[in-house]
């Protein structure tokens, strides 16, 4: 089966839909059983996409499960309310007081606090990696390491890391690895064929891909997915049925969408290159991003998030560029259909183990389904304010 027509099949089976075209939104807290012996058969079997209590799920919950396992190649997914959230229930599934964590120095910002706000004090300790450092990761092992983490590409600097040799490693250590894939989305990068054990989602972004939902998705291997069922129902993670059946929506269009996105990003990224105000553009799939080579090797294509560098500018100057635009919002999040952008000032301080090359400011943008063209006149009226602001 093709990957778009996967897409439009994923999570339809007629024991979700019955006679309708999309799986119906249930919603529920409590499951009633008849006898002793359905409740003794729905709490044998919680795991098996059996009703049991509203937190595990209902038909609606399923049904996308089922459909993200066959999109990523899982054993199980478990849903959580947002992508944080995702994180946060993988990593507290398998940590424990005494254990050493691997974390990549490009991760998301609110992945480092999680670290730095949550997981020192209970007395695990992280250590941050370079995102390139590939075969060099098991010189950081310890005997105490219990997870590497990667997020490839670095959704704010674009680094791919060598994912396939830093989990050829782990598992020959013993150590798990979690792979923040949400820059690719469930289709254009197949986590367990690169051998990772855990592979999250923030569903809020191209899943959804409307900028209206929080969601966020953990799929596991065979070895490791009963722990993350069980320990992230413990922790209370759940996600509302509505939610659920909106991400499931949003899949059937996931391939149109990501190909239009990346049409319109690649053309606006080419033109922002050749301006004389920037210093590199960031995107996997220029020459000159770091890691392109495994870009290619692991990714089937592209989206609309990419960056790009500043030769020059304090605040003033920024603030010039990314205020007064028409078509680009300033906001958090990316994946939906509107355009956005993102100002970062000094990215070298979101850092703790790798060297930033670049002294200027770094725009992150999402390129959304406008017309490039209007996008790229907003851009060239940014570039000008820019200019008269230095």
């Amino acid at each position: 089966m093709k990957q778009n027509t996967k897409l439009i099949q994923a999570g339809r089976g007629k024991e979700w839909t019955g006679q309708a075209v999309n799986p119906p939104v249930v919603r529920a807290s409590t499951i009633t059983f008849d006898t002793m012996a359905e409740l003794a058969h729905a709490s044998q079997r919680k795991g098996d996409r059996v009703p049991y209590y509203g937190r595990r799920g209902t038909a609606t919950h399923f049904a996308f499960q089922e459909a993200i396992c066959e999109l990523e190649g899982g054993a199980g997914c478990a849903l959580y309310p947002c992508g944080a959230a995702a994180v946060s229930g993988a990593l507290l599934s398998f940590l424990q007081q005494g254990d050493h964590l691997l974390m990549v120095d490009s991760v998301y910002e609110p992945t480092r606090a999680l670290c730095e706000k949550i997981l020192r004090p209970m007395g695990v300790e992280t250590e941050y990696y370079d995102p390139m450092i590939g075969a060099g990761i098991e010189a950081l092992l310890r005997p105490n390491t219990k997870a590497i983490f990667l997020e490839s590409p670095g959704s704010l600097t674009m680094e791919v890391q060598d994912v396939p040799t830093i989990c050829n490693i782990a598992r020959a250590h013993g150590v798990i690895t979690l792979l923040d894939n949400t820059w690719a989305s469930p289709i254009l990068c197949r986590p367990f064929e690169l051998g990772v054990d855990i592979s999250i989602q923030a569903a809020t972004k191209y899943i959804v891909g409307h900028s209206d939902v929080m969601l966020g998705t953990a799929s596991a291997n065979e070895k490791y997915w009963p722990q993350l069922r069980e320990h992230s129902y413990i922790l209370g993670y759940c996600a509302s049925a509505d939610d659920v059946y909106q991400a499931s929506r949003g899949l059937r269009t996931l391939g149109v969408r990501l190909a239009q996105h990346q049409q319109n990003a690649l053309k606006i990224a080419h033109w922002i290159a050749q301006r004389p105000e920037v210093e590199t553009v960031r995107h996997p799939a220029f020459a000159s991003n770091p890691g392109h080579d495994y870009f290619v090797r692991d990714f089937s294509g592209s989206n609309g998030l990419f960056s790009f560098v500043l030769k020059q500018g304090g605040a003033k100057a920024v603030a010039a560029f990314v205020e007064g635009m028409q078509y680009f919002k300033m906001g958090f999040s990316w994946g939906g259909y509107e355009s956005l952008i993102s100002p970062t000032l000094q990215v070298q301080k979101l850092r703790t183990a790798s060297q930033w090359p670049y002294s200027g400011p770094l725009i992150r943008l999402h390129i959304g389904l406008e017309d490039p063209e209007d996008l790229m006149a907003d851009l060239e009226q940014a570039f000008s304010r820019y200019q008269a602001a230095l």
